[in-house]
């Protein structure tokens, strides 16, 4: 029988989430790190339960965030890319705890929108972390007046730059490196500011639990724990692999929760939502994705779910690729990854950093590091890892005969899956500037996936360095045509400051680009292989799909 509280028969209990940012589950103590220092996480779990097995529906911090608070897969509430929103008819928390009696606040990082569908109330001044100040007040209220509450205090830490947290507690030289990455001096010293930044958000947490016993609610309180999704290092954040999903989680709840537990039992953070309303006396919600946990925090049950999804949407992240969609499927052991654009280069914030510069450099020379760098670039259209024996998911087990069956298990499960997402692969990536507020057009957008074979006659021309979508912009009125295609049509009521843009597929070659009632530097356009540039009049851009690292 699930627990849960009867309104008026007992007082309900206080929820308490502490969410990190951008933080690996490895890099905690209590989840094997040798040289982490998180003594309250770590004491966290020795009162509570950890998670071996969490995992978040996305590698992103604003659709993480929005998973969390609405309790829908990212592509149903709309927010499925970075920096987005969800659909205006989209419930989240407050909207579920506040008719429970529940006073619904949150100090810290926020990340999500718009702020009508998140009637939350913010606690302080500070932008992106707790304002312990205004907590310790908001505590003292809800305290005074009985009134049960949900408190969300959400950390900006560790997401780089990693500048927070005293890096003295720790000798760079002695470090153990993680097993992939390469023994480099950059990477020794980035690695020792992050966890020093740990140990940062590690101070965070005991300031919340001493403000809980400050005020005699921790009895009363459970206390949740999750760190988001991996770190900004390769082959953690931005990425379907098993450290940029797996989460930590760690739960307290005195008198609920049977200390030092451990549980290998299949959650997402889609399942949390569910589990606030559980613990609040609420009925189960059935148009949630998720389902409460409740009865794994008591030890009823072991075993939740079969499987966990997760997706990645590259386009409109920083420094990215004009378009990579990564969807992935786990049962717990095996990852099966599918990548939607094979035939692309893999980009991101990640290899703008000073220890990836570090590894490009060092492969010129060494062929290991070279193929750690060409294995983050460059990533075949399937993939399949055993997350337990190859937890950082370097051996791609994918063409192992005796894995077969489970290979077609996992990838007829994630068919099913982004169909009932209404998930349509790439077309639903190159749409995600439309869930992004800074970016979408407010127009209807042409995607036209035919891949146009190469024409050239007279007018502007474009080399495209390989097959794929391009993406043409326009500021004002205006149309476009490629190769006699319109991609751009004249619409009514465009304004002069106005952005609008398609997509359409070419093959690799010379296009040419006819435009009306527009001047040519109104026009950029961007693909697979070529960053956001001008039309040259009569000139062929020339730029070409970049060699393998360590290839002369």
């Amino acid at each position: 029988m699930t627990f849960s509280i009867q309104r008026g028969l007992a007082q309900q209990p206080n929820i308490v989430l502490i969410l990190a940012d951008d933080c690996s589950s490895v890099d905690i103590g209590a989840y094997g790190s040798p040289d982490s220092r998180t003594p309250t996480l770590d004491r966290l779990a020795k009162e509570g339960i950890l998670f071996n097995n969490a995992y978040q529906s996305t590698p992103v911090c604003s659709p993480t965030r929005q998973n969390l608070l609405t309790g829908l897969s990212p592509f149903r509430s709309g927010a499925y890319p970075n920096h987005t929103e969800v659909r205006d008819t989209v419930k989240s928390l407050p909207h579920y705890l506040k008719p429970l009696g529940y006073r619904v606040a949150l100090s810290g990082k926020r990340h999500f929108g718009p702020s009508q569908n998140y009637p939350i109330e913010y606690l302080g001044k500070l932008k992106n972390d707790a304002d312990f100040a205004s907590v310790d007040t908001f505590l003292n209220t809800v305290s005074n007046e009985r009134q049960p509450f949900c408190l969300l205090v959400w950390s900006n830490e560790p997401h780089s730059p990693w500048n927070m947290g005293d890096t003295t507690l720790f000798d760079k030289q002695q470090l153990t490196l993680p097993p992939i990455y390469p023994d480099l001096t950059v990477t020794r010293q980035d690695f020792r500011d992050y966890l020093a930044e740990i140990n940062y958000l590690d101070g965070q947490v005991k300031r919340t639990l001493e403000l809980l016993d400050k005020h005699n609610l921790s009895d009363n309180t459970i206390v949740i724990f999750a760190s988001e999704q991996g770190n900004s290092f390769p082959f953690a954040k931005w990425t379907c692999y098993n450290l940029g999903l797996r989460s930590a989680l760690i739960a307290r709840w005195p008198e609920k929760i049977k200390p030092n537990s451990v549980s290998n039992a299949l959650v997402e953070y889609s399942d949390l939502l569910p589990t606030f309303i559980d613990i609040a006396g609420g009925t189960p919600v059935s148009a949630l994705d998720g389902s409460s946990i409740v009865p794994i925090l008591t030890g009823e049950k072991d075993i939740h779910k079969q499987y966990t999804f997760g997706q990645m949407t590259t386009r409109g992240v920083i420094n990215g690729s004009d378009y990579y969609p990564i969807r992935s499927v786990s049962n717990g052991r095996y990852r099966y990854i599918r990548n939607l654009a094979p035939e692309v280069s893999f980009r991101n914030a990640a290899i703008n950093s000073a220890h990836f510069k570090e590894w490009i450099e060092d492969a010129k020379s060494n062929s290991e590091t070279a193929k750690l760098v060409n294995k983050y670039l460059q990533r075949p259209a399937e993939e399949l890892y055993d997350d337990q024996e190859d937890p950082y998911n370097q051996f791609n087990l994918i063409d192992r005969p005796e894995l077969e069956t489970v290979k077609d298990e996992l990838a007829a499960e994630l068919k099913e899956w982004m169909d009932y997402n209404g998930d349509q692969g790439i077309i639903t990536e190159l749409l995600a500037l439309e869930h992004m507020p800074n970016k979408r057009s407010g127009y209807p957008v042409l995607i036209d996936t035919v891949l146009y074979a190469s024409q050239e006659s007279q007018g502007i021309h474009i080399n495209a360095p390989v097959d794929g979508y391009y993406t043409f912009y326009i500021k004002g009125p205006g149309s476009i045509s490629v190769d006699g295609q319109a991609v751009l049509v004249a619409a009514d009521g465009v304004k002069d400051k106005d952005k609008r843009y398609a997509v359409i597929g070419l093959q690799k070659g010379i296009h040419t680009v006819s435009f009306a009632n527009t001047q040519e530097d109104r026009i950029t356009y961007s693909g697979p292989s070529t960053s956001l540039g001008t039309l040259q009049r009569n000139q062929i851009n020339k730029k070409l799909k970049q060699k393998p690292v360590g290839e002369e």
